[in-house]
């Protein structure tokens, strides 16, 4: 199986300019525990933001949402595979890496996300 096949295609982004608060909305919103950071140059990285990244922040740090940006907060850069890996080798980096999410990328142009619930949930829909 490769990643295309169970990758999220559907990707939200966030500007690395906008707030904590800004960033949490658009979560909120589209039910989601992460965002992708956008590039701001075709040659930049892409970012990754997450709840746990925030909450650490709001709490560890007493930040302000309205104050801190997505980029003092986010990873970037973060893991990136081709769409046509196969998903085992996907599984490895991130145990390897204790990561939870990769973004999946074309000639540095995102794709999609894919997640260890991703593989998880079609690991499971294979047993049944």
């Amino acid at each position: 199986m490769l990643v295309k096949d169970i990758m999220v295609r559907d990707v939200v982004k966030v500007s690395a300019f906008a707030t904590l608060r800004e960033a949490l909305a658009l979560m909120k919103r589209h039910s989601l525990k992460s965002l992708v950071v956008e590039q701001q140059t075709p040659h930049d990285a892409w970012g990754l933001i997450t709840y746990t990244n925030i909450l650490k922040t709001i709490v560890a740090e007493s930040g302000d949402i309205d104050l801190v940006n997505v980029y003092d907060v986010c990873v970037k850069p973060v893991i990136s595979v081709g769409e046509t890996l196969d998903v085992k080798h996907v599984a490895a980096l991130m145990t390897d890496n204790r990561v939870k999410r990769v973004l999946v990328l074309r000639d540095n142009e995102l794709v999609g996300l894919l997640t260890m619930d991703d593989i998880i949930g079609t690991v499971l829909d294979m047993l049944d």
